[in-house]
């Protein structure tokens, strides 16, 4: 060292501030003085460290110095998990001299590598002070890979692997909780196997928690079942005449083969020497032993070696690349996209006769400077790399096949490209399956996500495409023309069967282009096959123009009568006073103009009234009353507001945000019953005819509920008439599986829950009509779940009707996500309601941007129950058994019954509003002739054999889903009215 006496002594450097690998420094300073003489400054003693358990130096900041001690339970390299009767924790530095049993003393800083928390020590940091018994793994689901459990020993039994990628196996328990395996030596384990249990440490990587299993002895297998058979060499390309051997590792199992690509029985080939590959083969193996249960299938793909290796080769007959790994050198093809400096789609020109090996592949190149339509040579290494994706992408993702290129030469310019394939004309899409083999069987013919694996970084063209979604994130889903769409808005509505394989993912790369669904583009649009965010999606260049397709906002025809109470379902999505006056008006204009202003509005996603500012507040009066404010400006009711407020940051959404459900209630038409309101942690239950609590939450303590919404029961009186209304909220999807992941089927994991909290409002229901048989009760609101789901069975039981079944098939939709039209909001109603109840979806939203007028992402929901007054028998009159050509009802108000036998060959002409029933009006026609409009016809007595409609008047019909035909005044068909 120069100088050692200035040691300490404070300076003043004059020069250049430049960046200097990304940090700023001072570049050829001009200056260095000396501010002050005098003593030098002595550094600070050290402060001597406390030390603390592990579970305290786990609540340190990022920085902090910790000393803390533990067993050390695991080595990998530079990374040690200790752990003592607190918790556990990484120890990560170089020079560790550690073994596994050895208790030590750490002291280092406190990081955040990733999402692991660990203690990053320098050298001399860990010293051994004794040595241990390894502690026992601790017992816990899936579901309990969590902080808690970070860093420390664990075991999760009865495990099922399903995927491997990326150094990573898919895995779920017994529970079905998937979660992740990471493995130090990937093959400790097998896909699609089962193990009695596996041990592990617990890490974390991106906000995913791993189980790490550390050697072979924390593998234990699936004792009652053959394990699966392995081979050697494993799947992949091979020289001509290469020996495969099989083997399973359970002790006197026969093996069993195919060669023709049928699954093997105990009948099939019986494995005895090594099986010659001679030419591409796929070996089917399965492992049979009596007393034991059978080996799962294994699969292994050969593909011979060859000199000229084309793009086809590499893509294969599958998901994953035979070359996958491996090095390739003169790959030809012309540049058909380039997606960044770094990226480009290219295709060969030579494809072969195998519609099922796609002919394009993406390389990656730092800096490459290709143009489209260069035709280059490519040598580099083949992988399958994730791309583009939301966090948990390693475990849920495909892989697009590419090569990373070491080098790229021969380049020559100009080059046609080579024509697209004409999807729904050169190549038929799967219209119902995305996958019904877990990848079993490669069939772009049957599955959806087969079918675009075989195309896979080629270019396509989609024929002036229908927009089947509004534009999101940058991307228009479409159909070709000559694919029939299912809705009335031309959108694709999922049905328990069929998830639309067929959309396609335009990636126009421009948020601000404006779609709505029922749109189409004046043109054919072409583009290069990609995937990312879990969906396979079309690179597009440019589009022709779109046209208009006319899609309008809808309004209900179900109005608020003198004995008609209309209650509606309505997520705000996020709205507060923050939401600002825009969205505040088109929300209050739908509830107006397209909801007609109903009696009762159960709403979700209100928040409180500072928003997503994370303040503590969660009052959400000011939030309703802006809301409110908005609706009388537009001529509205003055509605009044109730909730349960929430506690702070314990239902779930938008952090700060506290969302709730709620209800808007028009006191000139219903009044809330009068009761107490109940608070946050008190649950509502029913006696003497009433709410204990109203409104008030149902059994919010229920584990059921956590971190999500709880309903809220609230009793209103219409005419009389007691009317329990509960908003619901069910938990979100977050966390499920893609449809088109690497993961099939899918798993749900959202679902349990939702389950679970259907079974507590179920039981809610139950228990109110155990007290009164007679109660009316309407569950309403975002359920996050489709019709024909078991969450919405388990909701339904006996007691309830799901009103939404009665909507017709082509108008059942208020929520659109990735191009899916499919059903989230319900209501339901008891079966005592049911038959005196219509529905209506009101389709103002889901299928449109905001430029459309858009207020929310759901579209609300509405229906009106008639309480009609008791009707004594003399009112009614009854129509006998008559025959003759026509009979005509002139008076206003009457109650009709017709007899079975009664015949009216040119049908039943109705002037006025009338109520219609009787098993005669099965067999005769019914003809609406109001000369005056706002005229009600009530239908819901009998099922109606046909209804014509004879006037250009305004009619009102109530019971439409009893009438099995509709014709106009020609006797021509017609579709049924709106309700």
């Amino acid at each position: 060292m120069e100088n050692p006496d200035n040691l300490g002594k404070k300076i003043q450097v004059t020069g250049s501030l430049e960046p200097y690998f990304n940090v700023p420094g001072l570049k050829n300073p001009s200056s260095v003085s000396i501010v002050a003489e005098g003593d030098t400054e002595q550094p600070e003693e050290p402060i001597e460290l406390e030390k603390e358990t592990i579970a305290s130096a786990r609540q340190k900041a990022e920085g902090t110095d910790v000393l803390t001690s533990g067993i050390v339970t695991a080595v990998f390299g530079n990374t040690v998990y200790i752990q003592d009767e607190t918790a556990g924790i990484v120890l990560y530095g170089s020079s560790m001299k550690v073994a596994v049993g050895d208790i030590v003393a750490a002291k280092g800083k406190i990081d955040d590598y990733n999402s692991l928390l660990e203690i990053a020590v320098a050298s001399g940091g860990v010293t051994v002070i004794g040595s241990s018994e390894v502690p026992e793994p601790s017992t816990i689901p899936a579901s309990g890979l969590t902080e808690e459990a970070e860093g420390t020993l664990v075991k999760i039994n009865n495990v099922t692997v399903s995927s491997f990628s990326g150094g990573n196996y898919t895995a779920a328990d017994e529970q079905g909780h998937s979660f992740q395996i990471r493995p130090q030596d990937p093959s400790l384990l097998a896909e699609d196997t089962s193990y009695d249990s596996i041990t592990g440490v617990v890490g974390s990587y991106n906000n995913v928690y791993q189980l790490i299993p550390r050697d072979a002895a924390d593998i234990e297998a699936d004792s009652s079942t053959v394990q699966p058979v392995t081979a050697n060499p494993a799947a992949g390309i091979v020289e001509a005449g290469t020996g495969v051997t099989l083997f399973s590792p359970t002790e006197g199992a026969e093996i069993r083969y195919t060669l023709d690509g049928s699954e093997p029985t105990k009948e099939s080939a019986l494995y005895t020497e090594p099986i010659v590959i001679d030419e591409n083969k796929t070996v089917k193996a399965k492992a049979f032993k009596d007393g034991l249960n059978d080996s799962i299938l294994s699969t292994f793909t050969y593909v011979i070696k060859k000199d000229d290796v084309q793009i086809h080769d590499i893509q294969g007959e599958g998901h994953t690349s035979p070359y996958n790994n491996l090095t390739v050198t003169g790959i030809q093809g012309v540049v058909t996209h380039v997606v960044d400096s770094n990226n480009v789609y290219m295709q060969s020109v030579e494809p072969d006769d195998d519609e099922k090996t796609s002919e394009g592949i993406l390389v990656y190149k730092k800096a490459h400077g290709l143009v489209k339509g260069d035709f280059v040579s490519v040598d580099g290494t083949v992988k399958e790399w994730v791309l583009d994706g939301y966090s948990e992408k390693l475990q849920t993702d495909l892989p697009v096949t590419e090569i990373n290129a070491s080098k790229i030469y021969d380049v020559t310019s100009g080059h046609t490209l080579p024509a697209p394939v004409i999807i729904n004309e050169d190549r038929m899409m799967p219209t119902e399956v995305i996958d019904n083999d877990q990848f079993g069987t490669f069939d772009p013919e049957q599955d959806g996500i087969d079918f675009f694996e075989s195309v896979e970084g080629m270019r396509i063209q989609v024929n002036n495409p229908k927009v089947i979604a509004p534009q999101n994130y940058g991307e228009v889903i479409v159909v070709p023309e000559n694919v029939e769409t299912n809705t009335t808005a031309g959108a694709l509505r999922i049905t328990a069967e069929d998830y639309n394989p067929e959309r396609i993912h335009l990636d126009l790369n421009d948020e601000e282009f404006v779609a709505k669904t029922g749109d189409f583009f004046n043109g054919n649009v072409t583009g290069v096959v990609s995937y990312g965010f879990s969906n396979f999606k079309v690179l597009v260049d440019d589009v022709p123009e779109l046209i208009d397709g006319g899609l309008q906002g809808e309004e209900t025809n179900l109005t608020a009568t003198e004995n008609g109470l209309t209650i509606a379902s309505y997520n705000l999505e996020n709205f507060s006073t923050a939401s600002g006056a825009e969205k505040t008006s088109r929300l209050a204009e739908g509830i107006v103009s397209g909801m007609k202003s109903p009696d009762v509005i159960a709403v979700t996603e209100v928040q409180d009234n500072d928003g997503p500012t994370d303040s503590g507040i969660t009052d959400a009066s000011e939030s309703a009353a802006t809301l409110i404010a908005a609706i009388e400006a537009l001529g509205g009711p003055s509605y009044a507001y109730t909730d349960v407020a929430p506690a702070d940051k314990m239902d779930g959404g938008q952090p700060g945000g506290n969302i709730r459900v709620g209800f808007l209630y028009n006191p000139e038409r219903v009044s809330l019953t009068e009761g107490t309101k109940g608070t946050a942690a008190e649950a509502v239950g029913y006696a003497d005819g009433k709410l204990t609590l109203n409104p008030g939450r149902i059994d919010p303590e229920n584990a059921a509920f956590d971190d999500s919404r709880k309903p809220v029961a609230a009793q209103f009186t219409f005419n009389g008439e007691n009317v329990i209304v509960v908003a619901n909220h069910f938990n979100s999807k977050g966390g499920d599986e893609p449809l088109f992941g690497k993961n099939q089927p899918p798993f749900l994991g959202s679902e349990e829950q939702r389950k679970q909290i259907a079974a507590v409002v179920n039981g809610f229901v139950q228990d109110v009509k155990a007290a009164d048989a007679d109660a009316n009760i309407v569950l309403a609101g975002d359920f996050n779940d489709f019709e024909f789901t078991e969450s919405l069975s388990i909701l339904k039981g006996t007691a309830l009707t799901n009103m939404i079944d009665q909507v017709p098939a082509e108008e059942r939709f208020t929520y659109s996500y990735q191009g899916n039209a499919q059903v989230l909001d319900h209501i339901l109603v008891t079966n005592n309601m049911a038959s005196s109840t219509e529905v209506d979806i009101v389709h103002t939203n889901s299928q449109f941007m905001e430029e459309h007028g858009r207020a929310s992402d759901h579209d609300p929901v509405v229906i009106r129950t008639t309480f009609q007054e008791d009707t004594t028998e003399e009112d009614v009159v009854y129509v006998p058994a008559l025959k003759k050509k026509q009979f005509v009802v002139a008076k206003p108000g009457i109650h009709l019954e017709f007899d079975k036998g009664a015949r009216f060959s040119k049908g039943i002409v109705v002037k006025h509003s009338a109520t219609l029933e009787g098993e005669g009006l099965k067999y005769n026609k019914v003809i609406i002739s109001t000369p005056q409009k706002g005229q009600v016809i009530d239908l819901r007595g009998a099922e109606v054999k046909e209804v014509q409609i004879d006037t250009k008047q305004d009619v009102e019909i109530i019971g439409t889903e009893n009438v099995q035909k509709w014709t106009d005044s020609k006797g021509k068909k017609k579709t049924k009215p709106a309700a």
